[in-house]
């Protein structure tokens, strides 16, 4: 049986259902930093569904989640 992180409260602490890039780290906990996803945008391989408005990049809540938990492995 594989038990898997909840994530789940990044979700109920964002009721606007989205993260800017500025604020992921303190929005997740320290688990990923704004450098982090911007390089990994530049690869194509960051969180689905960004968009900007004006100069901010801005996530779905929802793909946060699914993007921590795609990236999660119980050690």
């Amino acid at each position: 049986m594989t038990i898997k992180p909840d994530f789940s409260g990044i979700i109920k602490s964002n009721p606007s259902g989205f993260i800017t890039r500025e604020n992921i780290y303190k929005n997740t906990g320290g688990l990923i930093s704004s450098r982090y996803l911007a390089n990994l945008d530049s690869k194509g391989e960051g969180i689905k569904g960004r968009f900007k408005i004006g100069r901010k990049v801005v996530y779905p809540v929802h793909a946060v989640v699914e993007f921590l938990e795609q990236r999660a492995i119980m050690a």
